[in-house]
């Protein structure tokens, strides 16, 4: 029989419950940032894990020597990435000096003339207008100050995240292998089995994934640089190689590398004649960026992408537009690797569900 107490209780379990939830949800939330970098630490590793291998079990190194070496590798990597950008930023601030300032000041002066003439004919005091409004007092000129303090803020936040990012992937690297015999300690016994089993197929996947992701991104790259090099672009190959790279981002990323190349274009031809070279060329490399992206995403990205994971190109289709609606850029991001997961998850301790079943027949 079902008494007062007995509902009482029910009540008070429930509300614990929720309460222990909610306040697991608010610690997550406040140190989101080091689970953020937990995640690129494990995804580091991950990517270091063919290095590590072939240096320890050819070359005979130790797990420290392994780790230091594949850390270095990634210092010399970013450190590389950004020099690569230097010419170009070099390069583009000089096409930026030949533009004719003083054209371009009386073409400001003859515009604020016309803005003035119309206010005029309209029998409005743009002064007193303005006057009036007090805009001067609106703007808070401490933004520039905000903005510069902003700038550097965010420098020391990267500092500090890139050096917890790599001493934390210093010992996922180094002590991998302590941290599998510890897992298997902690794991409850009956479900230790579907758990290393599960962890052993998402490395698995994942490692195909983001080999499948660098070949993608070779071949766009490839074929972008034969376009620049086609319309003689300056510094084509370090545009191309950019332009790629947003092509992590899936859909929005190949707009703005098109969108970027042709400004880089068009900037890099300053001092030209506008309608007969400027104008046609970027038109051209902006043609030639849309058919490499018409190649990539129905030839190269379902093919690649399907073959590393294992599914359907429309399943990969949908789960990337859907957490990018949900979750915006990040969620397309890292909605195929995540699936991925849950996939094989799902799979591992829920194999006789007809869902599940359908969802993960190719794994």
């Amino acid at each position: 029989m079902i008494t007062s107490k007995i509902i009482s209780n029910g009540i008070l379990r429930a509300l614990a419950t929720i309460i222990v939830i909610l306040s697991i949800l608010y610690f997550l939330y406040e140190i989101q940032t080091v689970i953020v970098y937990l995640c690129i630490s494990l995804l580091l590793c991950l990517l270091a894990n063919p290095l590590i291998q072939f240096l320890k079990n050819k070359l005979k190194f130790s797990n420290s020597l392994a780790a230091t070496t594949a850390l270095i590798l990634f210092i010399l990597s970013i450190v590389g990435f950004i020099l690569l950008f230097v010419p170009l930023i070099i390069t583009q601030a000089n096409n930026l000096s030949l533009l004719d300032t003083q054209s371009l000041q009386q073409q400001f002066i003859e515009t604020e003339k016309s803005i003035e003439a119309y206010f005029n004919i309209q029998n409005v005091d743009l002064n007193k207008v303005l006057k009036d409004s007090k805009i001067t007092s609106i703007i808070d000129f401490t933004y520039f100050t905000g903005f510069l303090n902003s700038i550097l803020g965010f420098m020391a936040n990267m500092g500090m995240g890139l050096v917890s990012v790599f001493f934390i992937t210093f010992f996922f690297i180094k002590d991998q292998e302590s941290f599998k015999v510890t897992a298997r300690k902690i794991l409850p016994d009956t479900n230790e089995d579907k758990i290393i089993n599960s962890i052993t197929k998402i490395n698995h996947f994942l490692t195909r994934y983001f080999i499948g992701l660098l070949l993608q991104l070779t071949v766009v790259f490839i074929l972008y640089l034969i376009v620049l090099v086609i319309f003689g672009n300056k510094n084509a190959f370090v545009i191309a190689f950019l332009c790629a790279i947003l092509n992590i981002i899936p859909y929005i990323g190949p707009i703005i590398g098109t969108t970027l190349a042709g400004i880089l274009t068009m900037i890099s031809m300053i001092g030209s004649d506008f309608q007969t070279e400027i104008l046609p060329k970027t038109i051209y490399v902006i043609i030639g960026f849309l058919l490499v992206q018409a190649i990539d995403n129905n030839v190269s990205q379902p093919i690649i992408s399907s073959k590393s994971v294992n599914s359907h190109p429309l399943e990969i289709f949908l789960v990337t537009l859907i957490s990018g609606i949900t979750f915006g850029i990040v969620g397309m991001i890292i909605a195929i690797p995540v699936f991925t997961m849950v996939k094989v998850i799902l799979k591992e301790f829920f194999p006789n569900n007809k869902i599940v079943s359908v969802l993960t027949e190719r794994i």
